[in-house]
């Protein structure tokens, strides 16, 4: 397979294995600790969620990280990013162990959710730091490849990392607190392995770096504002067009997400079992997670060539447009079957779009630019999936069964398709 291939190329850099090994471990944990929130927070039997209910929590893990990205870009533009990698993961270790601490004690619902907030915070420097650091232990002829692999790599890593939890909580009898420790260890096992990397290596460039917290955070405003200025440069506008296409995709997938956490949590359970038994919900949610995550290993064994024909742009293009004639034939029955096969599609859609983008966006924005432009990626994924899950709290009914939300997540992808054509392929590809 060509997917094989490309990957016994890469592992010849010694330097791009050991961070992607970091990859690996760091998503891993990540699947972890998000599969014990969703059981904590949406299938706990003792909680009745609602679609407002779900909003509300997005809201509050990711929402507040629209101020703290920017913050982000601006530092790992500064700071080692090694040193991000390293010091990282160990905050998350000790953040997710705080967080079982507080599930087995029971306390409000709004401490667990300032402890979650807290490990998402971090999580927004390594994922960040992680993808900035990328085009430094990979030739350029090979950028195209590495972003296909290594991110796809971390999302199926991630997924692993939910099947292992539901795997625990099934042996630990339903512990949510015992699945969060797990998630602690592989964080801490992600910071060691951070180790092997050289200090330096993976930038920024020395006469870049500003050790002192103070003289990073006194040139935020500037760094922000001369980030978007490099993204309006003519040579960049792909970047630009992208992260906003990017940004309306993301969007389409988070509101389909909550309707899936809705017809998993109550429709669907209800019908397989006479009752809404949240234990068969969970079951069916980890079975459209897996079968998602199929979906992104199809699109990093697809995108290098499609890309590589069509151009990352027009490759976009093509991902909405796929997007937005399929999601509506398989969504619209609300039936197990073609909503698990809409799963794969979206998954194959959303995470090609994402690699063609990551790839726009490394070759066109400057290295002493790329930690706070794809900070700024990661505030509009934010924004974007807390708004898309919002717009399904008012659309949504209690069985999540909407045909409005269906057919209007169809018409933003034609949309996105259509502009994407417009403004942001470039006449080479």
């Amino acid at each position: 397979m060509a997917v094989v291939r490309d990957l016994r190329v890469l592992l010849r850099f010694r330097d791009f294995r050991r961070l992607l090994a970091v990859r690996l471990l760091s998503q891993g944990a990540d699947g972890v600790y998000q599969v014990a929130l969703a059981t904590y927070v949406v299938f706990s039997p003792e909680k009745q969620t609602s679609a407002a209910a779900i909003a509300s929590a997005m809201a509050v893990l990711l929402l507040p990280y629209s101020l703290v990205g920017p913050f982000a870009g601006v530092l790992l533009d500064r700071w080692r990013r090694r040193q991000v990698l390293l010091y990282g993961n160990l905050l998350r270790a000790l953040l997710a162990t705080v967080t079982a601490v507080l599930v087995l004690s029971h306390v409000p619902d709004w401490l667990f959710y300032v402890s979650a907030l807290c490990v998402t915070a971090v999580n927004r420097f390594v994922l960040a730091g992680l993808s900035a650091a990328l085009p430094r232990v990979v030739d350029a002829d090979r950028l195209v490849i590495a972003n296909s692999l290594s991110p796809t790599a971390g999302t199926l890593a991630a997924t692993a990392g939910g099947g292992l939890a539901f795997a625990v909580r099934l042996v630990a009898s339903d512990s949510d607190a015992a699945v969060v420790l797990l998630g602690s260890a592989l964080y801490l096992c992600a910071a060691l392995a951070s180790l092997r990397i050289a200090r330096g290596l993976l930038g920024p460039d020395s006469e870049l770096v500003q050790p002192r917290l103070g003289a990073a955070i006194a040139g935020t405003a500037r760094g922000l504002v001369s980030g978007i200025r490099h993204l309006a440069e003519p040579g960049r506008r792909a970047a630009a067009w992208a992260l906003a296409s990017m940004t309306l995709m993301r969007f389409c997938y988070g509101a389909l997400t909550v309707m899936v956490l809705m017809l998993c949590r109550y429709a669907w359970s209800s019908e397989s079992s006479g009752s809404s038994d949240s234990e068969d919900g969970l079951a069916l949610l980890g079975l459209a997670v897996g079968i998602s995550g199929a979906g992104f290993f199809t699109a990093a064994v697809l995108t290098p060539w499609a890309a590589g024909r069509l151009g990352p742009g027009l490759w976009i293009v093509t991902c909405a447009t796929a997007a937005a004639v399929l999601e509506p034939a398989l969504g619209l029955p609300f039936t197990e079957v073609p909503i698990l096969i809409a799963a794969f599609v979206l998954g194959l859609v959303t995470q090609g779009a994402k690699i063609a983008t990551d790839t726009i966006v490394q070759s066109s924005v400057d290295d002493g630019y790329r930690g706070r432009i794809f900070s700024l990626y990661d505030v509009l994924f934010n924004v974007a999936f807390v708004s898309a899950a919002a717009m399904a709290a008012l659309m949504l009914p209690p069985d999540g069964r909407s045909a409005a939300l269906v057919v209007t997540v169809a018409v933003i992808y034609g949309m996105t398709a259509a502009v994407m054509a417009r403004f942001g392929v470039e006449r080479r590809e």
